[in-house]
């Protein structure tokens, strides 16, 4: 694993105001992430798991404090800014897959390629699917697939851009155990053969174990666990 810095978060407050009160969500959190390191973030529903996720990927903004992204601001940049590094360093899985209804496994995995204007899109979108099996599956739309088929699809739509980073959501919270068990091996196999560095986010303990750290959302802060047990 490499030692260089890539994803940083410091002081990070969020907060959602209302007519009659504020719910805080983050409170002062600090997190720093090495480039090539595996992160499971993990807590109760509703600890905000997924609004830090969003914050560290760009997709909302904190109410204060700040997101680098390999040491260079993140956070603080527009909507636009925020979008090109996302197109450039970042792959996602979500727990509802995400994928786009009216394009075929290899479209919705040609998109990201092709919005970056990658002139063998094709290519390397059949190279991907077929990595994750289903080199067979590939002119099917999402109603025509499974649910772990069209997890395998969004894997392969997040590995094949390469990204430097993989944001994941809950990637197991629609299948079955069994259907679970193969994305995850499919998921850290990828990863591993990547180098990419991995922030997931998972109420399965199980899950967060196979990850080099696990840190435990409550309360806005995070603490580092051992052996399912926080420390400070």
């Amino acid at each position: 694993m490499q030692s260089s810095l890539m994803i940083q978060a410091q002081n990070l407050y969020y907060e959602i105001s209302g007519q009659e009160s504020t719910i805080k969500i983050l409170q002062g959190l600090n997190l720093n992430i090495a480039a090539g390191e595996q992160v499971a973030i993990i807590g109760s529903s509703g600890s905000g798991k997924s609004t830090l996720l969003s914050l560290l990927a760009g997709l909302d903004v904190p109410t204060s404090g700040s997101v680098q992204i390999q040491q260079q601001k993140f956070s603080t940049l527009d909507e636009d800014g925020r979008a090109a590094v996302r197109g450039q360093l970042m792959g996602f899985v979500f727990q509802s897959f995400q994928l786009l209804p009216s394009l075929t496994a290899l479209e919705n995995v040609m998109l990201p390629l092709q919005l970056k204007s990658q002139k063998d899109a094709k290519a390397l979108s059949i190279e991907a699917l077929n990595k994750v099996g289903l080199s067979h599956r590939v002119q099917h739309y999402p109603k025509q697939l499974s649910g772990g088929e069209q997890q395998r699809v969004a894997l392969a739509r997040a590995f094949a851009t390469q990204p430097t980073i993989l944001f994941a959501d809950e990637p197991t919270g629609n299948l079955d155990n069994a259907t679970g068990q193969m994305i995850i091996e499919l998921l850290f196999k990828m990863n591993a053969d990547a180098g990419t560095t991995l922030v997931l986010v998972t109420h399965d303990e199980h899950l967060a174990n196979r990850c080099h750290r696990q840190l435990k959302l409550e309360n806005g802060v995070l603490n580092e666990t051992v052996n399912g047990l926080a420390t400070a």
